[in-house]
């Protein structure tokens, strides 16, 4: 019986998400025209991104009885520190996460018609936090 309280199947629900999230952003790379509708697209994927980045953080914070996260980048630095995840793949997610209040409250400045830097970046970023928050449970509830 283990000691902690994680929702294992709430965060792999949502990391099941990012390999689709992963595939739009490559597309996006490879074929960005500067359309309204890849502009919209980017944005969203952007936006679920960093939002299951902070809710599967969130979640390990909570199950695992880490200290509390003040910010949304409070929880990647959180999760960085304690193992979860490497700084490797912690460095452009504090990125993605400072993109959050553009892309949810600011949404009227997102220039739609530009490709963000992190979209190129991000399938392989995203694909190594799911396989390292993976291990990490592995090895924890093990």
């Amino acid at each position: 019986m283990s000691l902690y309280d994680v929702n294992v199947d709430s965060i792999r629900s949502r990391l099941a998400c990012l390999p689709e999230l992963a595939q739009a952003l490559s597309a996006a790379t490879v074929s960005w025209t500067g359309s309204l509708t890849e502009g919209l697209a980017q944005e969203r994927a952007l936006h679920l991104s960093a939002e299951i980045a902070t809710d599967v953080g969130h979640s390990l914070i909570d199950g695992f009885i880490m200290r509390d996260a003040s910010s949304y980048e409070d929880i990647i630095e959180i999760i960085a520190g304690e193992g979860v995840i490497t700084e490797r793949v912690a460095v452009p997610l504090r990125r993605l996460v400072l993109l959050r209040k553009t892309l949810v409250q600011e949404y009227d400045k997102w220039p739609r018609s530009e490709l963000h830097p992190l979209t190129a970046e991000l399938p392989r970023i995203l694909m190594g936090f799911s396989d390292q928050v993976e291990a990490y449970l592995r090895k924890e509830l093990s």
